[in-house]
């Protein structure tokens, strides 16, 4: 649950005036809820995305996400900084400044996404961290086991379009699993953007782990998961998974 700044301890606002070269202004983020305090921080030193945690389960979010992003080269916002003081976990990342991404039909940002989804597919996931296909989603099909990194929730929120590409923030369910898993979990977002389930399967054929995967596995996964309507519309289709409420 998120926060007002003046839950944070003096302490705290210390530390992140010392890292930001003194006073300076907050706005905090319009979405996401996993840690209480979101926010750019505009100091003299320039801006800093800050997230903070006290709960248990938002410092053991905040703690995975932290070590996720520095796992990860290109696509997360770069960690500046991190501290801790009277219970809380405070961690400051490259700011990124630009607009959400247009995924509806048509939209030039579907190239961008193509570039950042196609690094993304060739990220192998180091080491052993990560949430497992079962842990992420609540069901397993071994067909999801795989090597490489998944963000999980690629909402066009998580999305950031730079003067460098697309950008990719919120790291919190990141993933090790097989590369379709990603675009089948995406499939929720291109219908959510205007696409017809047609379009949506048609713009997935661009990349080897989608046209490689069995349509019937494609089938299950779509029965487990549930029975909405759109779920429905995809699964007949053959093209994908909807996910589940998603967090950030």
């Amino acid at each position: 649950m998120r926060c007002d700044w003046t839950a944070l301890p003096e302490s705290v606002t210390a530390g992140i005036a010392e890292r930001v070269g003194g006073t300076f202004d907050v706005t905090s983020a319009s979405s996401g809820d996993h840690a209480e305090i979101a926010s750019t921080v505009t100091g003299p030193a320039g801006q800093v995305f800050v997230k903070a945690a006290s709960g248990e389960l938002s410092v053991r979010s905040l703690r995975y996400e932290l070590a996720a992003t520095r796992a990860i080269d290109r696509h997360p916002p770069a960690v500046l900084w991190q501290f801790e003081s009277d219970g809380w976990l405070v961690v400051g990342t490259e700011h990124l400044a630009g607009p959400h991404p247009d995924l509806s039909p048509g939209s030039r940002d579907l190239d961008l996404l193509l570039a950042a989804l196609k690094a993304l597919q060739e990220t192998p996931a180091p080491g052993e961290m990560w949430f497992t296909p079962a842990a992420r989603l609540g069901f397993a099909h071994p067909a999801m086991n795989g090597e490489t990194l998944i963000h999980s929730d690629l909402n066009p929120a998580n999305l950031i379009v730079t003067p460098l590409g697309l950008r990719i923030v919120d790291w919190a369910w990141a993933a090790k699993a097989a590369a379709w898993v990603e675009l089948a979990l995406l499939v929720q977002w291109l219908i959510g953007s205007g696409h017809s389930a047609e379009q949506a399967e048609e713009w997935l054929t661009q990349f080897p782990a989608w046209t490689a995967t069995d349509r019937q596995v494609l089938d299950v996964l779509c029965i487990d998961v549930g029975d909405g309507s759109d779920l429905e519309r995809v699964r007949t289709s053959g093209v994908g998974v909807e996910l589940p409420d998603s967090r950030t």
